[in-house]
Formats: C-alpha cells, structure tokens, sequence
C-alpha cells in the first residue's frame, strides 16, 4: 500500500521536471533569436550634430546704482559777506573756476598794519643783532628781537591767506550739483558755497554677498543695464574688504567712461561682472533623452553605433542648451535618438548647427 504513492509521486515529478526542462529550452531559443535578430537588423538612419566644447561666458549679477566720481561740497573757510552773483545749478566749472567770492572788509588794512609791523621788527632785529655783535647789548635780548621779527613774519602769511581765502574755487572740473551761495549771505568756516560733481568717468556701484566677493577681482570686465535701456561696459576699479555691518554686504565699484556726461548719478542699474567661464556643448533642446534609468542626457554617434551619455545642464538659453559631460567633441544624435538603444548599429548623416531643429 505504501509502494503505490512514492511510485505515483515519482512518475509527477518526472513529468513537471520534463516539462520545465522543454519550456525553458524554448525561452532561451527565442532569446537567442532575439539577439541574433538584433545583430542582423539594419543600421537606423540618425542625424547627428558634430558639437565642439566651447568656453561658456559667465557673469555675476549685482544691483547696485551710479555714482558720480567725485562730489565735493565746496565750503568757506572764512567768515564774510558773499559779494559775486551764484553760478546756478547745471553749470559747468573747470579746475580753479571762481564759486563765490567773499567781501575782504578791514583785511586788506589789517595786511598793510601787519607788513608796517614786520618792516619794524626787522629794523628792530638788524639793530639789536650789531648791538649784540659789539657787546653793548645781551645775547637775550637779541634772541627776543629775533622771535618778535618771527611773529610778524607770521602775522603777515595769516593775513595773506586770508585774502586767498576770499576767493572760493572748483576743486575740479565738472558741474555744479547745486546753486553757490546767493549774494549777500553771510558765511561762516564750514558753510557751503555750492556742490561740484564730476561725472567723467562715472562709478557703478553694487553689493555683492559674502558668497560672491570672492569671485570678483579688481580689472574684470563688467557692464550694466540702466532704466533707459542704455548698456555700459567699464573694468571693476574696487571691491570692498570689509563688509557693511548692517546688509554684509561688500561694495564694489566699476568704472565707466560717460565723456558727454549722459549717465546721470544716482541711477538704478542691473550689473554683470564677467567670471571665469565653464566649458560646455551647446545643443539643441530636442538632442536631450532620459536612459532607462530615469538619467537626462544625450545619444552620441560612436564608430556607428548609438551610446548613451549622461549630461549636466549648465545653461538654458533661447539658443539652446549647454552641457557638461561629454568628450571636447561629440557626435550628439539631434534626430532619431529615441529609436535607438545602447550599442543599436545606425546609419549617420552629420547636419550643420544651422540645420538643426
């Protein structure tokens, strides 16, 4: 009773293991056939773009503003009546142009009493230095004369300086930012006669962050886009080593050159410093795939055979896309490569960048 179930247990287990064994003879028959048809299949006709590596530019974007290159308030350093009629607003100056003139008043008397002075302690000085040479005086009182001759010499510089002083002038060239004093006003050591501005050449001025100061050096290129839509290119003149202690923020500086004056100070400006550029392709948007792998990049053309490359994107542009990843140059695939897999034969028709969709 017993011998009947192993025998009919054996006689099944025979049966499944013939019947696994021909299925899977089968299966690896038509894999074989698979790939052999693989290898045997016609190339695929493909386009592909021959792209070389290129030198990408690469910029800093700031906002910052323009600022005139010199601005000096102008101020007296005298006290008087102004006795010139103001130059107005928008004129224009040139180094050692008169501002404003201050009325001289008892100066010009109180110079002639001062050199009346200096004429009496030199004639003091000579007389009590022969004096001291022949003994009928003290050496003391020849060192005394000689620091009152000194005084006097003294008093006359003051006295002529202040009338120099009368006379207010533009330190520089340039415009004046505002009216000089009116006539007739009064005024004292430290009051302005008028504001002069220099706009030739012109400042931009930008703040750059902690994590990009140290990509800007002194000499790189930049430029700037103004509100008007006016573009100026200039050299980077300055960039702060301290930061601003409420913003942290470093200031930098271009220098533009602005001959007719046009660019005004104070303007709000978007502006581009030029880094150190990446190397990359530049490829149409449509050459990008996805491997089975789910990773973005290209199917380059290789001996006529299709590879696939993973790619970085480095720039989107309306000209089209740049990429890192690949050889310095590249066969990329630009029509055709979602027909084709990793090592498929293809049949290449290299296509000018022009041609490319």
């Amino acid at each position: 009773m017993r011998l009947v179930p192993i025998i009919t247990a054996l006689l099944i287990a025979a049966g499944l293991t013939a019947w696994i064994l021909g299925g899977g003879g089968v299966a690896a028959t038509e894999v074989t056939k698979l790939v052999s048809a693989e290898q045997t299949a016609p190339p695929v006709d493909v386009v592909a773009y021959r792209s070389e590596e290129r030198l990408i530019d690469n910029a800093l974007i700031l906002l910052g503003r323009t600022e005139a290159f010199r601005k000096v308030e102008v101020k007296s350093e005298i006290t008087g009546l102004v006795v010139s009629e103001p130059l107005r607003a928008g004129a224009r100056v040139s180094e050692g142009d008169l501002l404003c003139r201050i009325d001289a008043g008892e100066r010009l008397v109180e110079l002639e009493e001062k050199r009346a002075w200096l004429l009496e302690a030199e004639a003091r000085d000579v007389a009590a230095s022969q004096l001291s040479e022949r003994g009928f005086t003290s050496e003391t009182a020849a060192m005394t004369s000689r620091a009152s001759l000194e005084t006097a010499r003294t008093a006359v510089h003051r006295a002529e300086l202040e009338l120099e002083r009368l006379n207010i002038t533009a330190p520089f060239d340039g415009l004046l930012e505002t009216d000089a004093a009116e006539l007739g006003t009064l005024l004292q050591p430290g009051a302005a006669c008028a504001t002069v501005i220099s706009l030739t050449p012109i400042k931009l001025v930008g703040f750059a962050s902690e994590l990009q100061v140290g990509r800007i050096e002194v000499g790189s290129r930049a430029g700037a886009r103004l509100p008007d839509g006016t573009e100026v290119v200039g050299t980077v003149s300055f960039v702060s080593r301290s930061a601003d202690e409420l913003t942290r923020t470093f200031r930098v500086e271009i220098t533009v050159p602005n001959a007719d004056g046009s660019i005004r100070d104070g303007l709000t400006s978007e502006i581009l410093v030029a880094l150190d550029g990446d190397k990359g392709h530049l490829l149409p948007h449509s050459a990008l795939t996805l491997d089975d792998a789910g990773r973005l990049g290209v199917r380059i053309a290789k001996d006529n055979v299709a590879r696939f490359r993973p790619v970085t994107v480095l720039r989107d542009t309306s000209e089209g896309i740049w990429v890192a990843g690949l050889d310095a140059s590249a066969d990329v695939i630009v029509v055709g490569q979602e027909f084709v897999v990793d090592g498929r034969a293809i049949s290449v028709t290299l296509a000018e960048r022009s041609d490319l969709p």
